[in-house]
Parts: C-alpha cells; sequence; structure tokens
C-alpha cells in the first residue's frame, strides 16, 4: 500500500499529521496484556491470551497434503519453547550444550507472543525431542518440517547438518533419518540469518526501522514446525488444476526421495461419495474426471476430497487432500477485456490484506485469529483479498478456499529504494523466490493471480514487470498476472504492456481505467479512510493520514460514497476489480475497518456489505 504520501522519515508524518489536524502520536493507553513469560503485548488481540508453551498454534499445519487424512494425521508437532539465543553469524553450532534464553516457536523473535521481543541478525534455536517409537519402524523414514524461517535457516540433528534453505518465504523438509541417533532424545539445532532490509532480499514490508507504510520486522521460525513418518518413497506435493470444460482436474505431484517404479492411484469424493478416479505412473500428470461436475465460486466454494496413494516396492504412502473446480481467465464481455470466473465476467471486490498482528507480528497468534480477518473479509461482502506483499501460512489458503475468497497473491517485495543499485544477484534471487512461491502455492482454488510488483518496489526496470510476468504464465499458465499494480505509482512509473491486467493505484479513489486491446483493468489500491479509535491503536507511532475522517459515522458514509462510485461508473468503464485498502489498521495506518487488534469493528457491517454487493451485482454484467 503506498499511494501519494511520500516517505522522507518521522519528522515529515508528524508534520503532516498535524497539517491535517491529526495526532500525530497515539496518545491513549493501548490495551496491554502479559504473554506466557510475562512480557507485555504492546497491543492485545482477542486471542493473545490464548497462547501458551502448550497450545503454540497445534493445528496440522498442511490441509491439502495431509498424512494419511485431515482428521486424524500422523505427525508431532515442534511448536512450542525452544531453547535459544542471538548470535554474531561467526560461532559455531552450540551442540550438546543449553542455550541461555527460551523463544515460543513459531512466533517471530520481534514479536511478544515469542517471549524474545528483540530483532538479531543472528540467532539459534535448540530442541531436544523424543521422537515417537512407531515413527522409525518397518523401514519407515522422519521428515522434520518447516513452514517458513526467516530468512536463511541451516538445520542440525544431532550435530549433522539436514538442510540449508534461503528464503524466508518459503516452506521446506528434510529426511533426518539418517542423523537420528537409535535412541535417547535427538538434538536438533537451527541457526538463521535474518538481515530484513539490510540485505536485497524478499521483505515485503518489514523493516528494522519501522515508520509509515513500514513495519516491525519478523524474523527466526515464524510458521510450524513438525515431524511425520513416511515411506522411503512419499508425496512432497500434489496439486489440483481444473481444465477449461470444467469436468476434470489435472494431477501433478512431486516426490520425496526415489520414485523410480512408484505409482499413483487418485481417487475424488464429492460430499463423500466418490466421483471420480485415476491412475498412472507416479511424477507425471493424471487427467482425473469427474461426474457431474460441482465449479468452486464466493457464492459457493464446493471443495472436492481426494484420496490418493503411493506406491512402491509393497510399500504406501497415502494422504488426503482437497480442491475447488474453478477456471479463471481474461475473455471479450462486451466487446471489452474483462476477467472471467468459470467462464463468466465477475467483479473481483478485494480488500487490502498485509497479515500484519500487533500480539505476533507476521504470525497470527491462533488458527482462529488467522481465520478472522478473511471470514470478516466475506461478511463485509467482498469476494476477494489481495494478500499485500506477504505469504502466508497453508491454513491461511485453506481457510480462504473453504470459506470462499477469490486471492490476488503479491510477491513481497525487495527494499525499497535500491531499484538502480540491485545486483544480477539480487535479481536472480528474487526470479528463484518467485519461481518457489508460485511452485509452493499453486495448489490452492482461492488464488487467482498473481502480482510480482508493487507500484515498482524492487522493480529494477519496466520491461522487468514484464520478464516476471512472463516467467509466471510460464510456471502457471492457470492463472491471470498481473504484472505491476500501481504502474501510475510510485517507483520505476511506466506501463510494462504485459500480463492480464491494467492496474492504477488512486487514494482517495476509486481510479477507473478503462481495459486495452489485451488486458482487463482494475483500480489495484483505493480508499484508505483514516479513524483512529484511542486505547486500540499502536503505541509511539506516527500515524500515515491518508485521508481522515472524523468519526465513526463519517468513515462510513465516506466508504459507501467511494464505493458507489465503482458501482455507478465502473460497468461503463468495464472494469474488473478494486482493492481497498484496508480491512484492518496496521501499526501507524489506521484507515482499517477494523482496528489493529481486531477489537474495535470501525463501520457500519450491514451497509457496507450492501453497497458491495451492490457493487459486485452492477460490474458482474456485460
Amino acid at each position: 500500500m503506498t499511494g501519494k504520501i511520500k516517505r522522507n522519515g518521522l519528522s515529515a508524518w508528524i508534520g503532516m499529521a498535524l497539517a491535517m489536524g491529526v495526532a500525530p502520536l497515539a496518545m491513549a493507553a493501548p490495551d496491554t496484556a502479559t504473554v506466557w513469560n510475562g512480557k507485555v503485548a504492546p497491543l492485545a488481540t482477542p486471542w493473545t491470551a490464548e497462547v501458551s508453551p502448550k497450545n503454540a498454534l497445534p493445528e496440522y499445519p498442511r490441509p491439502q497434503l495431509a498424512r494419511p487424512s485431515l482428521e486424524q494425521p500422523r505427525w508431532m508437532s515442534l511448536n512450542g519453547v525452544w531453547q535459544y539465543s542471538a548470535a554474531d553469524g561467526k560461532g559455531a553450532p552450540p551442540f550438546n550444550q543449553d542455550l541461555k534464553d527460551q523463544v515460543l516457536v513459531p512466533y517471530p523473535i520481534e514479536s511478544a507472543l515469542s517471549g524474545v521481543q528483540k530483532h538479531a541478525d543472528d540467532m539459534f534455536y535448540r530442541r531436544m525431542v523424543d521422537i515417537p517409537a512407531d515413527f522409525t519402524t518397518n523401514g519407515q523414514h522422519v521428515r522434520l518440517n518447516f513452514g517458513a524461517v526467516a530468512q536463511d535457516a541451516t538445520v542440525y540433528v544431532n550435530g549433522r547438518q539436514v538442510a540449508k534453505h534461503t528464503g524466508g518465504y518459503t516452506s521446506f523438509s528434510a529426511d533426518i533419518t539418517q542423523a537420528l541417533h537409535a535412541q535417547g532424545p535427538q538434538e536438533i539445532v537451527v541457526a538463521v540469518h535474518a538481515p530484513v532490509d539490510s540485505a536485497n532480499v524478499m521483505v515485503g514490508k518489514q523493516r528494522l526501522k519501522p515508520e509509515g507504510i513500514f513495519y516491525t520486522a519478523a524474523s527466526g521460525i515464524w510458521q510450524s514446525v513438525w515431524l511425520e513418518p513416511v515411506p522411503a518413497a512419499s508425496l512432497a506435493q500434489l496439486d489440483f488444476t481444473a481444465v477449461k470444460s470444467l469436468d476434470a482436474f489435472t494431477v501433478t505431484t512431486k516426490i520425496d526421495g526415489t520414485g523410480a517404479g512408484a505409482t499413483l492411484k487418485v481417487t475424488a469424493y464429492a460430499d463423500g461419495k466418490q466421483v471420480g478416479e485415476a491412475s498412472g505412473p507416479a511424477g507425471k500428470p493424471l487427467r482425473l474426471p469427474v461426474a457431474h461436475p460441482h465449479t468452486w465460486s464466493p457464492q459457493d466454494p464446493f471443495l472436492y476430497t481426494f484420496k490418493a496413494t503411493l506406491t512402491q516396492g509393497g510399500k504406501q504412502d497415502e494422504v488426503t487432500s482437497y480442491a475447488g473446480l474453478r477456471t479463471i481467465a481474461i475473455a471479450k464481455v462486451g466487446g471489452k477485456n474483462r476477467i472471467v470466473l468459470n467462464g463468466k465476467p465477475t467483479f473481483l471486490l478485494a480488500t487490502l490484506d498485509q497479515g500484519y498482528w500487533p500480539d505476533g507480528i507476521y504470525t497470527a497468534p491462533t488458527d482462529a485469529a488467522l481465520k478472522f480477518d478473511i471470514q470478516k473479509t466475506r461478511d463485509f461482502g467482498f469476494n476477494t483479498i489481495r494478500k499485500h506483499i506477504k505469504v502466508e501460512p497453508a491454513r491461511w489458503y485453506y481457510w480462504a478456499d473453504r470459506i470462499g475468497m477469490m486471492v490476488w497473491q503479491d510477491m513481497p517485495s525487495l527494499p525499497t529504494g535500491r531499484n538502480d543499485a540491485l545486483s544480477a544477484t539480487d535479481k536472480s534471487g528474487f526470479r528463484a523466490d518467485v519461481t518457489s512461491i508460485v511452485g509452493q502455492l499453486k495448489g490452492h482454488t482461492s488464488i487467482i493471480g498473481w502480482i510480482p510488483f508493487n507500484e515498482g518496489w524492487g522493480q529494477w526496470s519496466i520491461p522487468a514487470a514484464a520478464e516476471l510476468s512472463a516467467q509466471i504464465k510460464q510456471l502457471d499458465p492457470s492463472r491471470i498476472v498481473d504484472a505491476r499494480s500501481g504502474l501510475n505509482c510510485c517507483d520505476t512509473k511506466g506501463d510494462p504492456k504485459a500480463g492480464d491486467v491494467y492496474d492504477v493505484h488512486d487514494y482517495q479513489g476509486p481510479g477507473l481505467p478503462t481495459p486495452d486491446a489485451t488486458r482487463a483493468s482494475m483500480d489495484g489500491e483505493h480508499g484508505g479512510l483514516t479513524l483512529g479509535v484511542p486505547g486500540h491503536v499502536w503505541p509511539n507511532t506516527a500515524i500515515n493520514p491518508y485521508g481522515d475522517v472524523k468519526d465513526a459515522e463519517a468513515l462510513n458514509a465516506g466508504y459507501v460514497a467511494n464505493t458507489a462510485v465503482l458501482r455507478d461508473k465502473g460497468p461503463g468503464k468495464g472494469m474488473s476489480g478494486s482493492v481497498y485498502t484496508q480491512i484492518t489498521d496496521v501499526e501507524g495506518e489506521h484507515n482499517g475497518l477494523y482496528t489493529y487488534d481486531r477489537k474495535v469493528e470501525k463501520v457500519d457491517e450491514a451497509r457496507v456489505r450492501e453497497i458491495n454487493e451492490a457493487t459486485i451485482r452492477a460490474n458482474d454484467g456485460p
């Protein structure tokens, strides 16, 4: 998010706030709470007090590949208290020795919920684990899984390196079988390097010195960690993509271990009844027809469930998965390029969703909290979320799939202000991270499009947006690509004349772009009406004044009037979508429909839903 406000330091923010009659600093005492080790959260959510070492995100973290089922997964969560110490990046890993501090995994170290509440560029995590005896019987292997670690992670088991991963937004795993002792506790040590914006890596909105539209960093282990027993050859990923005729899925897989000679059988179920089956050599695409096809849409987020069995040498790996049957594309409707869902013109009315939490920063305190923002977006009458410059844990997309929210997935950006200084290594690293993120997320039905660049942040040239758009299209031809959101703002301005969407940003807006000869059009960001609620704002932070309103009634009226422009003028332009900024306040930004702590709904839900639904109806026609 952004808009027209310049980013010239704290004094500029304070000056602009005072000029607009807005208090530059939060004066009211925030609603705080102590966490598990006695530290105080600067701002507590309704879920802060529910978090403890015994229930740190205990839900199974990978719903699309549950082994053997999501209802009864066979796994061992390693979320909870680990030993921890900051480091200098030079010393050897601390094997066979206790570390001086503790951290609650999987909350980033800067968060109150982690118990550390302080950044370190380098750190060590350590935990002793007793692995269940039945995890290693009958020739089974043990895999150690990480949802995400920011930024670089090296993992050791009993002093032996088992994994090295770069990239703060992607999952990774390791077969640790050969490193295990025959009996007794097993030592896991994770060394992490977290430069945040001091290096040219994907960081999104994280900053070591947060201000304005940039926020507190989130370093270290910030998604779930777990163990599971698997056969020597096991399914690492299982993706289902609807064919254009909407009567079958294309099934693709990735396999851990050697898949030579392995076969795969997949059975589809609708409401518990078998509706399709396919089998063939593992690692090659399968076509899985379904009887009486039932499509997925926000109005009817129907999901098929699947049982898949990988067989090799008498050993079987059984998993369950799910997916919705839907297509997304650009098509001529009334002579104009429009976004079509399942072949029908559909207006994507979205909120900007940044995925920040005052108690957990990048990590929602609980699974109920993770679901909350998506459900409230649905309740407000939106049908789409723009997941802004961040990748979420798998369970976030699971809830979007189930609740019925379409998702624009941004790529986390490189740090701003360095476009002209990016090296060939920086650029290749970004391209590689984009490839990894698309590969990891492309199985999620809710994701309908990719956005590689926002307002030119980290975009080293105008053609770079076209290059990344082509890269993504090659990786995933089943979705649309918005090559650059906000081509009229703010860094490396210019139209790459590529991708599927012509996207402008307009605060307060909304912008009303017209489709061109090859692309649909949308307003990628607008709105941003600002209303702070005393006692529910991030403390000691300058306010970013997008558009101040005096009270809740003015906010309601302003939102309705702003959205009515899309209702009344969007159809004539042939627009395909818009993104309102934003679903919740975030640190110094007070332009949410909810406060940052999710305790105050600042707008009238019924009024917002009424204008939103009317806007979608008006724009869904030819």
